[in-house]
């Protein structure tokens, strides 16, 4: 299974846009990993977000490019402060390859967690719409696969 960790593009300040929709910048940084993730290969089942507008317009338009029959859902627990643990629990559960988009600090938190086995270990950094792909080993432990931001990609 390969878990797809994704944080929103950039979204437009919050005095310019009160929802932080995002920015026509953050647009095409999410398209551009986008196509990435679809020439690379990459196929979620399903695309879960945080509700936020800036999340669910970002995996509205990873869904959109990475093709028809994702199930994209809002997911409660994926904020910026939210405890990675109720993620990380239901993670466990999953068989099929999700991509979930959210927030930092929680994304780092997650990779910390999920690959260090505690907070405070900077295993992966996360600008506007980076992806970490994340893969299970039969054993049950996750090992990073491959790691990308807009800035490797051009961006």
């Amino acid at each position: 299974m390969r878990l797809y960790l994704v944080r929103h593009g950039r979204a437009m300040p919050k005095d310019e846009n009160p929802q932080q929709a995002l920015s026509a910048g953050g647009r095409a940084d999410v398209e551009r990993m986008a196509s990435f993730l679809a020439r690379s290969g990459a196929a979620p089942v399903r695309v879960v977000h945080s509700g936020k507008t800036r999340a669910a317009e970002t995996a509205l338009l990873l869904a959109e490019v990475l093709g028809p029959g994702r199930l994209i859902e809002e997911m409660t627990g994926l904020s910026p402060m939210d405890d990675p643990a109720p993620l990380i629990e239901a993670v466990a559960g999953w068989t099929d390859d999700t991509m979930v988009v959210g927030h930092n600090p929680f994304m780092e938190r997650v990779v910390s967690r999920m690959l260090a086995g505690r907070d405070g270990m900077p295993v992966a950094a996360f600008p506007t719409a980076a992806v970490c792909c994340l893969a299970r080993l039969d054993a049950g432990a996750w090992v990073m696969h491959w790691h990308a931001s807009p800035a490797l990609l051009g961006g």
